[in-house]
């Protein structure tokens, strides 16, 4: 009878070798995501602001002939605590929303006949997990706004550097309370229309509910002043 042969990551390489007429299955698993600039980067050790959609995969290689099974496992924090989410392909995308240090690892077993190679915490803990850290949130409104079609300071919006918002809602109002536009991206804004007319110069009123990925509440209310005459090379009013 041929004797059961586990192959566990400890011996993985020695195994290989000294058998070398033998071909084993690997893994090399790996995240792909998207970064602040929107470039495409492929890597074990991932940061970035949520919500931040990571595709994960365990790239297998020499499993011609083998049966395969994949299990993820995904922790917060520390791998001592349970997973929060299992996933079994091979391939998955998951979207993460919760600031902090997420640890992932895929578990991987080939079998052929009476063989088995298995990747559990073995090669996990000699090689460590891929982490996904997310950062904490930040959000704040500008004051004011030169809606005048030069290209600086048009639209209305969350003031650069903003990171981890994964609930926005904003409104704008006039002096009477009528709200005159409302957006859901922190992406967008207010082009200083209403019914796609421009409005007068003058204050206006914003308020923005929104949530950070950290948990954090915003509630923001903050006067808007809109001036159409106000050039940002000059720093004056064109009609001084």
């Amino acid at each position: 009878m041929k004797k059961e042969l586990i192959i566990f990551f400890g011996l993985l390489l020695f195994a290989c070798k000294a058998m070398s007429q033998a071909s084993y299955p690997l893994i090399d698993p790996q995240g792909t995501y998207a970064d602040d600039s929107g470039d495409e980067q492929t890597s074990t050790s991932i940061s970035g602001n949520a919500p931040l959609t990571v595709h994960f995969a365990a790239n297998p290689s020499e499993t011609s002939g083998w049966s395969s099974y994949y299990e993820w496992r995904f922790y917060k924090d520390t791998r001592e605590n349970s997973p929060y989410m299992v996933r079994y392909d091979e391939e998955t995308d998951v979207t993460f929303n919760d600031a902090g240090t997420h640890l992932v690892v895929c578990y991987a077993m080939f079998i052929q006949g009476t063989d088995t190679v298995a990747y559990t915490d073995e090669y996990w803990n000699e090689t460590g997990p891929i982490t996904v850290t997310i950062s904490e949130s930040r959000l704040e409104m500008p004051n004011g706004f030169s809606p005048n079609g030069d290209g600086i300071n048009d639209i209305y919006k969350a003031k650069k550097g903003w990171q981890s918002i994964v609930d926005f809602h904003a409104y704008i109002f006039n002096r009477w309370g009528q709200k005159l536009y409302e957006w859901t991206d922190p992406n967008g804004g207010w082009d200083g229309t209403f019914h796609g007319k421009d409005v007068k110069e003058g204050v206006y009123f914003c308020l923005v509910k929104a949530k950070g990925a950290d948990g954090r509440n915003y509630h923001i209310k903050t006067d808007v002043n809109l001036l159409r005459g106000y050039t940002e090379s000059s720093g004056a009013s064109a009609s001084e």
